[in-house]
């Protein structure tokens, strides 16, 4: 059963995936939506697909929703997009799991702080006085569900708003996905998602309008004319990705088993992306786990066919990405309490290069309860 439905939903997904046309490429908008606010997933270039869990898995893959180690995390996070651009990104989100522990729901927000800009015309090109903020603002609202621990399918509808001074743009999203677990210390793992697949948008609003002068019998008449705004597509893409995990140590059980010994871990993983609307992208990375206390994190990503050189890249992003987290107890445990029920935080930081600007800072903030 569960093969069957892994099988239907990979072919699914990869057929969604390569739907697009490779004509149609920078011709997206709403680019905020492959703006990734969690620091952990960060670090890795969002290219961990296959392990990712939780509140941080609205933005790759939503499959691992479920696949975290409590039954309710809530997060916040900052980014400092592009240092030196003054833009910034915030995030907050909430996940729970269900009774029976095997689905889990939550929903998350995120918001791009452009700051305060200087409004010009072309009467006033130096500036008016007055200022304006753009607001692109998305929230997003999924499930996940895991069969027997080893194959967990998800799904995630998005809501996408864009408003500038009288402006304004509207849209909806659907993200799925699905990640299957393996080996006998389940240290293989895959996960497939397809991300951005909605609505064209297009902007709408008074600032359209242009007043313009119509003569008639000598008498002139004032017409306010509204243009129309060209509509664009969501920036989908597919995500193929891969890891395993290394341990140093393993026990045995009693019966023979080996058992691995997870305090101590190395994972290390590939990732492809497929972008409908920009060159595809392939790259990998490792990270350390110590005793849940601490992790360290590293990644490269590569942008295919862009020659090797910063000139012939589309993302800023291309390079390497590190991160670290600092997970600690909130109290100590009580009489017969498992680990599993103290509750936890984790503080996490991450830093993407970036060609151009001064790379882009991302921290957050996880309780886990």
């Amino acid at each position: 059963m569960t093969t069957r439905i892994l099988t239907i939903i990979f072919s699914f997904v990869i057929t969604l995936g390569f739907a697009g046309n490779p004509d149609r490429q920078g011709e997206s908008g709403a680019s905020e939506l492959l703006l990734n606010p969690w620091a952990k997933s960060a670090g890795f270039h969002s290219m961990n697909t296959s392990f990712i869990g939780g509140i941080e898995a609205f933005r790759v893959n939503p499959a691992g929703i479920g696949r975290f180690d409590s039954n309710r995390e809530l997060a916040v996070a900052n980014t400092r997009l592009y240092e030196g651009s003054d833009i910034q990104l915030n995030a907050l989100g909430y996940v729970q799991k269900t009774k029976n522990g095997n689905g889990a729901f939550g929903v998350s927000m995120s918001n791009v702080n452009f700051g305060d800009i200087e409004i010009t015309t072309v009467d006033n090109p130096a500036g008016t006085g007055g200022t304006f903020s753009p607001s692109f603002f998305n929230i997003g609202l999924g499930y996940s569900h895991t069969y027997e621990n080893k194959i967990s399918v998800g799904i995630l509808f998005r809501g996408i708003s864009e408003n500038l001074t009288a402006l304004s743009a509207f849209g909806a999203a659907i993200d799925a996905g699905v990640q299957y677990v393996s080996g006998a210390n389940e240290e293989f793992k895959l996960g497939i998602s397809i991300r951005n697949v909605g609505t064209r948008m297009s902007f709408g609003g008074n600032a359209l309008g242009e007043d313009v002068a119509i003569p008639n019998e000598g008498a002139t008449y004032i017409l306010n004319l509204e243009n129309t705004s060209k509509s664009f597509e969501l920036p989908s893409l597919l995500n193929i990705g891969a890891s395993y995990d290394l341990y140093f140590t393993k026990f045995d059980d009693g019966d023979g088993n080996m058992i691995a010994d997870r305090s101590m871990f190395l994972t290390i993983f590939g990732n492809f992306t497929s972008n409908a609307f920009s060159r595809d992208q392939i790259g990998g990375g490792v990270e350390f786990t110590y005793k849940n206390i601490f992790q360290l994190r590293g990644a490269y990503k590569y942008e295919i066919d862009s020659g090797g050189g910063s000139e012939g890249r589309e993302n800023v992003y291309t390079g390497l990405a590190g991160g670290v987290s600092f997970m600690f107890n909130m109290r100590k445990a009580k009489d017969g309490e498992k680990a599993i029920d103290i509750p936890r935080a984790s503080l996490d930081y991450a830093y993407r290069t970036t060609n151009p600007f001064r790379g882009t800072h991302n921290i957050g903030l996880k309780i886990m309860l």
